[in-house]
């Protein structure tokens, strides 16, 4: 059996779907493959999986029809202190302040739950009838001059104009078009989990940084944080090894007292710390985003955004290119989203790593520097509302889902 599709997306998480309900709106007939988003489970407690989306990508899931879904079960973001110090004494003083008030649009952001994002998503595919979602895999493609030629995992074959590789960081659709990768190993471990604590946190978001790693309390509703806590590899393999109860005890000399006595609430996750950039996001008849394109480091939450964007501006250049009567695979077309994208995924990329790179460090002298650049920084009107424009999603040549 063979299926004909405009455009088939390889991976049906959040990115991936995204780009499908994009693109669909510009009447574009589109797959989406995946043997395991259509079998996620989606729980109704809390499992403690949540993302931070910047006020940029938050318009985006506006303008297809998402975030009206979420938006009364997402946290605003309202501001962002950062700071430094040691394990063991909780955050210092925070010489870095950002303040929402300071930017005209709102929120800097939100936090919300993965499970409602995820449920989002599927009611509202099941509601659209320009959408198939397949579940298969895709094990092998073979572009010509007419079209893309999938193998699946089932024995079929399918037919698309454009292949999309949303299928995350060990992308089968990357490989397969010969795509290569750069990027190292940070030898550090994330432990993400979500924190009830006694008193409110007003909205306010906290990036502490410490010698092995920096530590990331995003506010949840009520009086719940997420946490993103980088650690070097071997503590963070011996943390995850503990049960829930000593957790907390290590976790609570470094988070501080600020919010009153923390819990544990929902599951805990680790995951080891690369950087992997795509040498390239297009190949014959073949687009990449989200992890599939880009892996950094989590310290600013960008990794989700940074996907959301690609879609967002893949989504724009396939829509400018139909109205023109091109073909939406051509070289030309692709090499417009290449250039769009490729720049900013290095630049934040990049960015990620030298921060993480000049905090993770134990050297007195440089973190005096770095305390002193950031007081710097605070009293920089301008500087400062530019920096938070950028953390909001603001920045830069915004693709129309964005603006």
């Amino acid at each position: 059996m063979v299926d004909t599709s405009d455009i088939v997306i390889a991976g049906g998480g959040l990115v991936g779907s995204a780009l499908a309900h994009a693109i669909a709106l510009d009447g574009h007939d589109v797959t989406v493959m995946d043997a395991i988003a259509a079998r996620y489970p989606i729980h109704k407690s809390f499992d403690g999986r949540a993302y931070a989306l910047t006020f940029g990508s938050t318009r985006m899931l506006e303008a297809i029809g998402i975030w009206n879904r979420v938006k009364e079960k997402a946290q605003p973001i309202l501001e962002i202190k950062v700071s430094q110090g040691h394990s063991g004494h909780g955050p210092t003083s925070s010489p870095l302040h950002f303040d929402h008030a300071e930017i005209e649009e709102g929120p800097m952001g939100y936090v919300i739950e993965d499970r409602h994002l995820r449920l989002a998503f599927r009611e509202a595919s099941g509601e659209t009838g320009s959408i198939d979602f397949i579940n298969d895999e895709i094990v092998a493609q073979q572009a010509n001059e007419k079209c893309m030629t999938l193998g699946l995992a089932s024995g079929r074959r399918a037919t698309c104009k454009l292949l999309v590789g949303c299928d995350g960081k060990k992308s089968g659709t990357a490989t397969r078009a010969g795509i290569k990768r750069t990027g190292w190993d940070y030898r550090q471990t994330a432990l993400v989990a979500s924190i009830e604590h006694d008193l409110p946190h007003h909205g306010i978001a906290h990036q502490f940084f410490m010698p092995p790693g920096p530590l990331a309390i995003l506010p949840l509703p009520g009086n719940t944080s997420s946490i993103v806590w980088s650690e070097n590899q071997a503590t963070g393999e011996r943390f995850t090894a503990l049960s829930d109860a000593d957790f907390i005890e290590v976790l609570k000399p470094r988070f501080g007292d600020f919010l009153g006595d923390i819990r544990l609430k929902g599951k805990r996750f680790s995951y080891p710390l690369s950087l992997l950039i795509a040498n390239r996001i297009v190949s014959d008849r073949v687009a990449l985003a989200g992890d599939a394109a880009h892996n950094i480091h989590p310290l600013a939450g960008q990794g989700m955004n940074l996907g959301l964007r690609d879609a967002a501006t893949l989504a724009e250049v396939l829509s400018r290119a139909k109205r023109r009567g091109e073909d939406i695979s051509s070289s030309a077309v692709l090499a417009r989203y290449q250039q769009c994208r490729s720049f900013e995924n290095v630049r934040m990329a990049m960015a990620t790593d030298i921060i993480n790179k000049l905090f993770s460090n134990d050297v007195f002298p440089l973190k005096i520097i770095l305390d002193i650049g950031m007081g710097m920084v605070g009293r920089m009107p301008m500087l400062r509302r530019e920096i938070i424009r950028e953390a909001a999603g603001l920045g830069g040549d915004l693709p129309y889902l964005m603006r």
